[in-house]
């Protein structure tokens, strides 16, 4: 599928999106996340499909919001009109419960800046690869407003509250290695997007409900108590443990044999 503001690739068990407004640094407009929501649709009903990677069309990842959708024009009602909490509602926070419940695993490949929501995606996906001149901006406290689409979130669990704080209200530029050094990404490398490609290949190989379900254990390790999580990884083995790919993993170790994973 290829339209004006996404473009989606199948690269046999590898679904690549590509934001593409590089004129705007592929900020989002309302459009734009119902395009994306297509190629995730997309992507997940092919059973092939095993891995997801996103990246941006340009010398861009995503600059966030496209501000030029908001109504400033002078006259009545201007606040009301101007009000960012709708396309929040209605666009942004769909997108990042979309990709947190993708039946796949996801990588970001962030090949140039991330601004504002645009940090947001790329720490919404499940690992992040970042060019070595790729930077990541919290531009909101310069235009008044908070880190939005989970980044206030996010921002706290990738790095801490300390370092969360100071760039949330400097709105400071985190450069891609210092972004790998505090922890916001797992790698930096000139070819962000062959090195997710790749990585998103090894993934795509591997039993894909065990790697969905480790997403959830973790993301959601610090709302439980240790008590309350035991719990949870129980249940959680126990249905992997009626999987395809959890017999097919054992009889493989057993037999000292590489395993033939479905996904299933």
């Amino acid at each position: 599928m290829s339209t004006a503001t996404v473009v989606y690739e199948e690269r046999g068990a590898v679904a690549l999106v590509t934001l593409n407004r590089p004129d705007a640094l592929n900020s989002f407009t309302r459009q734009m996340h119902r395009e994306l929501w297509a190629a995730l649709d997309q992507a997940e009903a092919n059973p092939s499909v095993r891995a997801l990677v996103i990246t941006g069309a340009g010398r861009g990842f995503c600059a966030g919001a496209d501000l030029a959708e908001f109504d400033f024009e002078p006259g009545p009602d201007l606040v009301q009109r101007a009000d960012p909490g709708p396309v929040i509602d209605q666009a942004f926070n769909p997108t990042v419960r979309r990709l947190q419940s993708l039946r796949m695993p996801t990588i970001a490949a962030v090949n140039g800046v991330a601004a504002g929501a645009g940090a947001s995606l790329a720490m919404t996906c499940d690992i992040a690869i970042a060019a070595s001149g790729a930077s990541f901006i919290q531009a909101f406290s310069k235009i008044g407003l908070v880190p939005d689409a989970g980044g206030s979130w996010f921002l706290v669990e990738r790095l801490g509250l300390a370092r969360a704080m100071a760039l949330a209200m400097t709105g400071d530029k985190l450069p891609a290695a210092q972004a790998k050094e505090w922890g916001m990404v797992w790698d930096v490398t000139d070819d962000c997007v062959g090195a997710a490609l790749a990585l998103a290949e090894r993934l795509a190989m591997m039993p894909t409900k065990a790697l969905v379900a480790t997403r959830a254990l973790l993301r959601d390790a610090a709302t439980r108590s240790l008590d309350e999580h035991l719990d949870v990884e129980r249940d959680t083995q126990s249905a992997l443990g009626r999987t395809h790919d959890y017999i097919e993993g054992v009889m493989a170790f057993r037999e000292k044999r590489p395993a033939r994973f479905k996904g299933a």
